[in-house]
């Protein structure tokens, strides 16, 4: 399963349920006593289940001690540690089991939907990213087409589906479930002035090239180490431009990410 640090989740998962939540609409939260969040990371879906079931006991699990220690002092849910395709509950634990960008980063997806369908008794549901859909506009025009080139090598080389989005159903009509529902929702994420530490960090990383760093072992699978060097070197030139329009106040960027909300019935 891959790997990744706390900021790198609170970074990529900012402002994902502040809006609308009308994708979780089948999740019935209100009416849900028992849920667990699988793979809870730092605990940010964990904080909207606990606001929209307010009578639901809220369980997270995650593989990553340091992630589960992050979403109980950042959220206050009971977390415990354990791998998703062997969860340390008993058959029909809770009433929903859900999870938020987890089975795109799993290498066997559908065990772990299997054990899902295991532990509850009721409901299964996955948000789920279609990052082969991602959408980009900036102010930089060598971003919009540097950020395509690297996602389309990093798609390549990731190893795990990373674009599942709305193919998740066929993983839960694998499992059994029935009564499977997907909504798509639109995470938004924009940067503007006035920009706040988040965003000058983010360009700093841009021009030292310390922004490849995440993503360094998959794109070297599909880029000769040449490419690999012009392709940050390029990246480095354009966080330039993007600190040159930030220090003018002209700099603007938006990214949407389509998640797609998948629910089944046990």
């Amino acid at each position: 399963m891959r790997r990744f640090s706390a900021e790198y989740l609170s970074r990529t998962r900012e402002g994902m349920w502040g809006g609308s939540r009308e994708a979780l609409a089948d999740l019935d939260l209100p009416n849900r006593r028992r849920i667990l969040d699988v793979g809870c990371g730092t605990g940010e879906l964990a904080r909207v289940l606990a606001d929209e079931a307010p009578d639901a006991q809220v369980v997270g699990v995650d593989a990553d001690p340091n992630l589960l220690r992050v979403a109980r002092e950042q959220t206050g849910i009971s977390a415990v540690a354990g791998d998703a395709t062997r969860l340390p509950v008993v058959d029909d634990a809770a009433d929903l089991v859900v999870c938020q960008a987890l089975l795109s980063n799993l290498p066997d997806p559908r065990a772990a939907v299997s054990e899902f369908a295991r532990a509850s008794s009721d409901l299964v549901a996955a948000a789920e990213p279609d990052n082969a859909s991602v959408g980009v506009d900036s102010t930089v025009d060598r971003e919009v087409t540097l950020e395509r080139s690297v996602r389309e090598a990093y798609l390549d080389g990731v190893g795990t589906d990373v674009a599942l989005g709305d193919r998740v159903s066929e993983l839960f009509a694998d499992a059994g479930l029935s009564d499977i529902r997907t909504r798509r929702h639109h995470q938004r994420k924009v940067v503007e002035p006035p920009y706040d530490d988040g965003d000058v960090q983010s360009a700093r990383l841009k021009a030292t090239g310390e922004g490849l760093d995440g993503y360094e072992t998959e794109l070297r699978r599909t880029l000769s180490a040449a490419e690999f060097d012009a392709l940050r070197a390029e990246w480095r030139e354009m966080g330039r431009s993007v600190v040159d329009q930030m220090q003018e106040g002209t700099y603007r960027r938006a990214e949407v990410v389509p998640f797609d909300v998948t629910v089944g019935r046990v």
